[in-house]
C-alpha cells in the first residue's frame, strides 16, 4: 500500500483546482493520504519562491489568464479575486490538523471545503463560525475549531519542516513515501496515477 504526504496551503487556488482527485487516486490505488497543511508563504521563503505580492507583473498577469483557464477545463467556479485573500491559513490549519487527528468524518471533503470557501464561496477561513460550519459540514466535531489549537500549532510548524526537508517548494505538493517521487501541481495528478499504476 503506497502513503501519500500531500502538502498545501489553504489558501492556494491550485490546490483548491485539485479538487478531489487525489483522493480518487487514492481510493483506486488503496493509498493513504496524510494532509500537511503548512504556511505556504513561509515555504517560498525558505525554498528561493516568491510571495505572490512580491512576484513581478507579468508572472501575475500570466496568474491570472492561466487560473480562469483551468478552472473553466475542470468545471469549478472561481473567484479570481476573493473577498478573504490572502487570509491567516493558520487557524483552518489547525483545524484540519484536529479533525484528521480525531478521525471519522471525511478529510479530504475538509480540505476541499476550506478551499472552495476561499476560492468559489467568499468565506473567511480564518473566521472561528467559518472554521466550525466547514467542520460539521464534513461530519466532524465543530468544537476541533478550540480543542485542536495546541497541537494544530505544533503539527502546523513540523508540517513546514518535513516539507523543506523533502524537498517540498509549491503547493499542492504529493510525496510518495515509498518511492521518493514528487509530484509539484494539480497538473500533475495524472502523473502520480501513473506511477502508483507502476509500483
Amino acid at each position: 500500500m503506497a502513503h501519500i504526504d500531500y502538502y498545501f496551503g489553504t489558501i492556494s487556488p491550485w490546490a483548491y483546482l485539485a479538487g478531489d482527485r487525489l483522493e480518487r487516486i487514492a481510493e483506486r490505488h488503496r493509498a493513504t493520504i496524510a494532509y500537511k497543511p503548512l504556511d505556504i508563504l513561509q515555504l517560498f521563503d525558505r525554498t528561493g519562491g516568491v510571495r505572490p505580492a512580491d512576484r513581478h507583473p507579468s508572472r501575475m498577469e500570466y496568474r491570472a489568464q492561466e487560473l480562469p483557464r483551468w478552472a473553466d477545463h475542470l468545471g469549478m467556479p472561481l473567484n479570481l479575486k476573493p473577498a478573504h485573500w490572502p487570509v491567516n491559513m493558520a487557524p483552518s490549519s489547525y483545524a484540519i490538523i484536529a479533525a484528521q487527528k480525531a478521525g471519522g468524518g471525511n478529510p479530504g471533503g475538509l480540505v476541499q471545503g476550506f478551499l472552495r470557501a476561499v476560492w468559489a464561496e467568499d468565506r473567511d477561513i480564518s473566521d472561528d463560525g467559518v472554521i466550525r460550519s466547514i467542520l460539521s459540514e464534513h461530519g466532524f466535531d465543530p468544537a476541533l475549531a478550540d480543542s485542536g489549537l495546541f497541537v494544530g500549532a505544533e503539527t502546523y510548524g513540523r508540517n513546514l519542516e518535513q516539507a523543506v526537508e523533502a524537498g517540498v517548494f509549491g503547493s499542492p505538493f504529493y510525496v510518495v513515501r515509498e518511492t521518493g517521487q514528487k509530484f509539484w501541481g494539480q497538473d500533475r495528478l495524472e502523473f502520480l496515477d501513473k506511477h502508483l499504476s507502476r509500483a
